[in-house]
This record gives C-alpha cells, structure tokens and sequence, in this order.
C-alpha cells in the first residue's frame, strides 16, 4: 500500500481480504473451530463470580458462538447478547435468561426481547473480520463497540473471537479504535495486554 493511502481505504481493502480468508473455511472446519475456540476460551479467560460475559450472535461466515454460550450458561455465568438501537448509537446490552426467546436485533443478528434486563458487561467478546499482533481489531466499519466501549465507566475485557486465519500482518489503527486484551482462536489464545490492566 501506497504511502499517500488513507486509512479509510487500508481498512477497506483489508476488510476485503479478511472476507475472502473468512469464506473460504470449509464448513467441517468452522464447525470443529467453534468447539475448539470454546473449550479454548474456557481455559485462558478468567471470569470471577457475578461478572456478566458480552457474546454476539454469529451471522454470516464469522467464528459460531453456540458452543461457547451453552458452556458459559452451562456454569452458570451471566450472558448477554448486544442489540443494534441505531446508526451511531452504542449497543444496548440484554441479559440473556435461560429459555428466553430471542429476537432480531439489527444487521441479522439475534438478541433477547425488549423487556430483558439491560446490563454492563464486565468482559466482551467481540466478532472481527481481522485482528494483528498488537490487537488491533478489524471491524465491519460501523463503530458500534467503539462507542459502547467508550460509554461504559469501568475496566472491560475486550477479547477477541475469530478464526486463527483471521489475523493479519499489520493494520491501521486510529485513536477511536479499542486494542484487543486477548485474541481466542481455535489454534489457541494471544495474550495482547497484561491481565491487571483489565482485571
């Protein structure tokens, strides 16, 4: 990429490359990874008693959640699932409660109804289209967990959930732009910040 190449245009092609890597996965492997991801969270992510975990309905080709969430629910830890209220709005965040129905939620995801409790999550796992060693986190460009980050008052987990083929060279970051704590991936776990800084 050319020096005169603004960030704005590195990003967009870049998100075009993390798409093609994304896609190509076969359908056994995401199947396999997702498991894998899971147990592999399970492992590496500390989660102390009380503290509520921020998961994301997968959509498209991203890395499935459905093997997390169950395990996470399965030990009694407290989820929720991010809903869309608007463009250039942060998330609302929704507790989700055993057999409660979900609902759409913007951009094709899916999210308990109005009326579920609305929480502050204490970790974030957060879908990417890329990530690169100093945890820069590519996203979809609409900046919704840029702004929902930046209005809660208190120390958050950010912990990045993809496919190890996912992670790029190196991307552009700008001042708006969150850096990962921890990258989980079906190959294993980056650690991207030191754990007291987010505990």
């Amino acid at each position: 990429m050319s020096e005169t190449t603004t960030n704005a245009e590195q990003k967009s092609l870049l998100r075009e490359k993390a798409h093609q890597r994304r896609a190509a996965l076969s359908p056994a492997f995401r199947k396999e990874a997702a498991i894998a991801a899971a147990e592999t969270f399970a492992a590496a992510v500390p989660i102390k008693e009380g503290q509520v975990v921020s998961l994301y309905w997968a959509i498209r080709d991203e890395l499935a959640t459905e093997p997390l969430l169950v395990q996470l629910m399965d030990e009694g830890h407290q989820v929720c699932l991010p809903v869309v209220l608007g463009r250039d709005q942060p998330l609302e965040f929704r507790l989700w409660q055993p057999g409660q129905p979900l609902a759409p939620s913007g951009f094709g995801t899916l999210a308990p109804q109005l009326g579920a409790p609305v929480v502050t999550p204490d970790i974030m796992v957060l879908p990417m289209l890329g990530f690169d060693k100093h945890g820069n986190r590519l996203g979809y460009g609409a900046g919704h967990y840029d702004r929902s980050i930046d209005g809660i008052d208190k120390p958050v987990m950010l912990v990045g959930y993809a496919f190890a083929a996912q992670e790029l060279d190196a991307m552009p970051a700008e001042p708006h732009d969150k850096p990962l704590d921890m990258v989980v991936t079906e190959a294993g776990v980056k650690r991207l910040r030191k754990e007291e800084a987010v505990s």
